[in-house]
C-alpha cells in the first residue's frame, strides 16, 4: 500500500522520506532495467530457433525484469505526484 503527504511516502507500513537524489536514483534503475529488459527480449528471438533453452532463459530472464519494472513504475508515478 502507498499513499503520500508532501515529500513523504507510506510504503509498506513505513514512512519514508523521498527526495530528489532518490527519485533520481529510482529513475536510473528504472532505465537500467528498461535496458536489460530490451536485450534480454532480443536475445530471446535472437535464439528462438537456434538454441531454445538459451531463448527460453532469456526469456524467463525478462519476465523477472518486468516485474520489476512494472513495481518501479507505480511506485516512480507515485512519487511523482507526491514531488509536485
Amino acid at each position: 500500500m502507498v499513499s503520500h503527504s508532501n515529500n513523504y511516502v507510506y510504503l509498506y507500513g513505513r514512512l519514508t522520506k523521498f527526495n530528489m537524489s532518490r527519485i533520481n536514483q529510482l529513475r536510473k534503475y528504472k532505465k537500467h532495467l528498461e535496458e536489460r529488459y530490451r536485450s534480454l527480449v532480443e536475445t530471446a528471438n535472437d535464439y528462438k530457433y537456434e538454441d531454445e533453452c538459451k531463448s527460453d532463459r532469456s526469456a524467463f530472464k525478462a519476465m523477472k525484469i518486468l516485474e520489476k519494472l512494472n513495481r518501479i513504475k507505480y511506485l516512480d508515478e507515485d512519487v511523482s505526484n507526491t514531488v509536485m
